[in-house]
């Protein structure tokens, strides 16, 4: 893995997710059960991705996450961490933004788990942490288990690091939280390459095609 130092909700960021497919959007490629996906969801992931490839920069805008995406960073910032480490006792190291090796594929993970001895070359865990609504958290905890909108974020988080464990904690202010540690799945890692390499696929055909309507002087038309 790769590790990116830039800060999570920046432009830089932002410019790290151009041309690959991210963990967070990886329920684009794949379903619930890590099945591949077909049709316009899939078509309409990777035509965002060549928008922004041929442009040079995101389509969305800094901010653009509106005020409850705001609330839950402060959330995750103030608390949620802090919280953690106290709770578990250990040591949370912040990074930006991972990519894979050959950086056809990132994720951006609320922190990763130190070990005890406190380097990160000895981490083997990620964490992802969110802060739902009220009647959201309470769904997760009567549940029990990794919630399934999550699922390929998180071993997407594997996929991208090559971690053993991924740990994802709901939590809300005034209710018990949901700790759960999931294992890496080798079978649903295979899953996961495959979607990869099917995203890259129809990415680099489809941003050829589009180069093939670049005006004769050599001009790229508006979008």
């Amino acid at each position: 893995m790769i590790v990116h130092d830039v800060e999570q909700g920046t432009l830089a960021w932002l410019q790290m997710h151009l041309g690959i497919p991210t963990a967070s959007g990886l329920n684009n490629l794949l379903t619930t059960s890590f099945e591949k996906r077909t049709g316009e969801m899939v078509r309409t992931y990777i035509f965002k991705k060549v928008a922004e490839a041929w442009r040079g920069k995101p389509l969305v805008s800094l901010g653009s996450g509106g005020n409850w995406d705001t609330e839950q960073g402060m959330i995750l910032e103030t608390e949620a961490l802090p919280w953690f480490e106290l709770e578990y006792e250990t040591k949370v190291k912040r990074v930006g933004f991972i990519t894979t090796d050959d950086n056809r594929f990132g994720c951006s993970p609320d922190g990763l788990i130190l070990s005890a001895d406190g380097q990160l070359e000895s981490v083997d865990c990620g964490l992802e942490i969110k802060c739902p609504a009220a009647h959201t958290h309470v769904k997760y905890l009567i549940d029990g288990k990794l919630p399934n909108e999550y699922a390929a974020q998180v071993h997407g988080g594997m996929f991208a690091t090559g971690f053993s464990r991924w740990v994802f904690v709901s939590y809300r202010r005034g209710f018990p939280a949901l700790r759960v540690e999931v294992e890496r799945d080798e079978e649903i890692q295979t899953k996961i390459q495959e979607a990869v390499d099917l995203f890259h696929l129809d990415f680099s055909a489809w941003l050829a095609r589009l180069k093939t309507y670049e005006n004769s002087d050599g001009e790229r038309p508006a979008l």
